[in-house]
């Protein structure tokens, strides 16, 4: 069995091109690109000329308007200016007229006279109207005040109530103290000072200070150690759970 001959002729590719001939093209060539008609120097100089003229038409349409405009304008203002004189011979129209009310007035004013006075008569009890009204609230103002001195007053004497009932607490203390020390030790001297009783009663005062702090102390501590031996038991049941779901695996 001989090997399969797997070669290919090889074509030139220029021949093949002059074998298919010439191509057909869609647009112009070269050829006709160079060849194409163009304008002469003359036909070149007339339509530099016609842009010019154009150039002019369009400046002398741009002035022609300008003028209207103007025109426009001188009508609008000479408007404006009729209209502001007209509102200004109104305007004195109306002033004769109020001189004229006014002169009318002046003739009746002889019997509105007594109207006026009545008016006046009435703005001055208004007036004193308004002045009772500030009397009764400078009155009313000063009322409050004793009020608020007597408050305050009630209060001292409150405080003082007050101080007077510890110093009397205090003067009973002392008493049984002494009577209770005569009791116990009769051949002992009397005290000689006030001074060592108070001393005696802020001792005790803060005696029962100090107990009362102890007793908090105490019990916050009895509080904390249960809450630890609690937590210690869940702890010890959670070890037992988690063994027990181990071994059984």
């Amino acid at each position: 069995m001989g090997k399969r001959d797997n070669r290919v002729a090889y074509m030139n590719p220029i021949a093949m091109a002059r074998w298919r001939g010439p191509s057909q093209s869609a647009g112009p060539t070269i050829q006709d690109y160079l060849n194409r008609p163009r304008p002469t120097w003359e036909e070149v100089k007339k339509q530099l000329e016609n842009k010019k003229k154009g150039s002019k038409a369009l400046a002398e349409f741009e002035e022609k308007m300008n003028e209207n405009w103007k025109k426009e304008l001188e009508k609008s203002r000479e408007k404006l200016l009729s209209g502001n004189e007209s509102s200004s011979k109104k305007r004195e129209r109306k002033k004769k007229k109020k001189k004229k009310s006014c002169r009318s007035s002046s003739s009746s004013s002889s019997s509105s006279d007594s109207s006026s006075s009545s008016s006046d008569s009435e703005d001055e009890e208004k007036k004193q109207g308004k002045k009772r009204k500030k009397k009764k609230n400078r009155a009313y103002k000063s009322s409050e005040s004793p009020t608020c001195e007597s408050e305050s007053e009630s209060k001292e004497s409150v405080k003082k109530k007050k101080k007077s009932k510890d110093e009397t607490e205090k003067e009973k203390y002392i008493k049984s103290l002494s009577k209770k020390r005569k009791k116990a030790y009769p051949e002992d001297k009397p005290l000689s000072s006030e001074l060592s009783s108070e001393s005696d009663y802020e001792e005790e005062v803060q005696a029962k200070k100090k107990r009362k702090r102890e007793d908090r102390e105490k019990a916050t501590e009895k509080a904390k150690k249960k809450k630890k031996k609690q937590h210690k038991k869940h702890s010890k049941k959670k070890k037992k759970k988690s063994g027990s779901s181990h071994k059984s695996g």
